[in-house]
């Protein structure tokens, strides 16, 4: 019977299947799905199928948030110094200098004004891909002016958070930020101007011990890692399990440290609804 014979006819190299491109397609996290990056792009970088956020980075924020071409950059220059000396695996300068040939970015936030919805704002955004959203002397002192000019110009401010915590290369200097951050908003919040801050995955450490934490409207995107120390570290020092969802977005709106959270696709509207409220 014929159909069974396997057929002895050669398959030409260029008639083989071929490997897909790199870089055109992304496995979901959540659920294993594959999905095209045009398609990923289109839906706001989160999977139709299991609702789960991938991480994008501030350009991506100020496209989705702000109006188109409104945004003015601030500082955008302004990189951190090398007080310690710091060298761990690599001289912290050169890892400096790594991060801004890379990524593009001269420090781990970018802060300007824009509009959202005609709306003038006072807008910041951090990036995990410059040395993990770490927050050092310089993002501290760029949240801190973003903060004075939302002051000046009485326009509301909204920060997006996105940090493994303060830098470690800068020591205490980094630490300082926490203080410096906080006592800006606290002249914000005399002036009864509203701040909106947004926690994505992760917002950890020292800005979630400040400024990520401190707005009139705390704000998450579904699933986000929000905490000061890991899970894990918090298992190990008290010897026990936590409760599931912990440190997730869920469980903060539950017990009262979040105000509300937001699928990405509704956060323009969300935040343009908060500031027509507030003003």
């Amino acid at each position: 019977m014929p159909w069974f014979r396997r057929s002895k006819e050669k398959i030409s190299p260029d008639s083989q299947k071929k490997d897909l491109p790199d870089g055109l397609w992304e496995k979901c996290p959540g659920c294993g799905e594959i999905i095209h990056n045009k398609q990923l792009e289109s839906d706001l970088w989160t999977c139709l199928k299991c609702d789960f956020h991938f991480r994008i980075g501030s350009e991506e924020y100020i496209k989705i948030l702000l109006d188109g071409g409104s945004f003015k950059e601030m500082h955008k220059k302004m990189r951190s110094a090398d007080p310690l000396n710091f060298v761990d695996t690599k001289k912290y300068t050169d890892r400096i200098s790594a991060s801004i040939k890379k990524i593009g970015l001269y420090d781990a936030v970018r802060v300007g004004t824009g509009k959202l919805n005609n709306k003038h704002v006072a807008f910041g955004c951090m990036d995990f891909k410059f040395i993990g959203g770490s927050m050092g002397s310089v993002v501290g002192e760029k949240i801190a002016r973003i903060i004075d000019k939302a002051y000046k110009d009485k326009i509301p401010l909204i920060l997006i958070s996105q940090s493994g915590g303060a830098r470690m290369m800068e020591g205490a200097y980094s630490l300082m930020q926490l203080a410096k951050t906080s006592s800006r908003l606290t002249k914000l919040a005399d002036a009864k101007i509203p701040y909106i801050s947004v926690l994505t995955d992760p917002t950890t450490g020292g800005t979630t011990a400040s400024y990520a934490m401190l707005g009139d409207v705390n704000i998450a995107e579904p699933k986000a890692l929000i905490g000061f120390a890991g899970p894990r570290v918090i298992k190990e020092t008290i010897g026990k399990d936590l409760p599931k969802g912990f440190q997730r977005s869920e469980f903060l709106e539950d017990k009262g440290f979040v105000d509300k959270v937001v699928a990405r696709q509704q956060l323009k509207e969300t935040i343009a609804n908060l500031i027509d409220y507030m003003s």
